[in-house]
């Protein structure tokens, strides 16, 4: 990595990461509850969550106050430089809510539209996942790589991700039963951001959900491609809010054409 500003973005995503993420594993109160909820009564958001989004800009902004920023809590402003902020200050906060070890922050940086950098803090594994676009992926300093061989799909491994609408998990709920007798199994880990990481680490075979945002996924997408992985929405097009699929080589084109059979993307 030779470029100044992308190394520059690296640093301050990883600073405002770790920052976020202490801030999250020690300042916990015993006594944590439901500050808003959003999509529907069980889709929540915690006073955590708006402090972390609050550090993370301020943090960022202190360095580079013409960025753009888009936050799941709020935070939106085009910027003037080019470069946007796209920012899940808590990912997986059902499972932060209930003390469950699955969450983590994550941020991206765009360059005119394209991710360039990409960080995922989870403090409670004790583990930073990091990407710059061409520069491949890492955890904790050691490079990552997807699994390799790629299993066949009735022997992959797969995690996914429920909706909080009630309709929306219902067919998500359908099409995972189907899905499942052609897997070895599914997993439900509550943070896609974490789950794109394990497909990066080689822990899953493949990801796949519906309903995400850009925050959810930006960071995330970055370091499963960085590591080799191949990421996706329904054939020929970009993972977006209708699908998601990240999965080895080998297993993605196999899973994907699966989702789509399955009409994973709508009711």
């Amino acid at each position: 990595m030779t470029d100044p500003v992308l190394s520059e973005l690296l640093d301050l995503a990883l600073e405002a990461a770790r920052r976020a993420g202490a801030l999250l594993r020690d300042g916990r109160p015993a006594d944590l509850g439901v500050a808003a909820t959003k999509s529907s009564p069980i889709d929540v958001v915690t006073e955590m969550d708006i402090a972390a989004e609050k550090l993370i800009i301020g943090y960022l902004s202190d360095f580079r106050p013409d960025d753009g920023f888009l936050g799941e809590e709020g935070a939106g402003s085009p910027g003037s430089t080019g470069i946007r902020w796209v920012i899940d200050p808590l990912d997986g906060t059902v499972n932060y809510l209930y003390g469950l070890p699955t969450w983590a922050v994550s941020i991206a940086a765009e360059l005119d539209g394209e991710r360039v950098v990409g960080v995922v803090e989870a403090p409670m594994r004790r583990e930073t996942y990091q990407a710059v676009l061409g520069g491949g992926a890492f955890a904790n300093g050691e490079a990552l790589r997807c699994r390799r061989p790629a299993p066949p799909l009735d022997q992959a491994l797969v995690s996914t991700g429920f909706n909080y609408v009630g309709h929306v998990r219902a067919h998500q709920a359908d099409v995972a039963q189907q899905l499942i007798p052609r897997l070895r199994d599914i997993r439900r880990g509550g943070s896609a951001a974490v789950d794109l990481c394990d497909v990066a680490a080689g822990r899953l075979d493949g990801y796949y959900e519906r309903g995400l945002h850009p925050w959810d996924l930006a960071a995330g997408d970055l370091i499963a491609r960085e590591a080799g992985a191949l990421t996706g929405g329904r054939p020929g097009l970009p993972a977006d809010g209708d699908l998601t699929v990240a999965a080895t080589p080998g297993v993605f084109e196999p899973l994907q054409a699966a989702l789509d059979e399955l009409g994973a993307w709508h009711d």
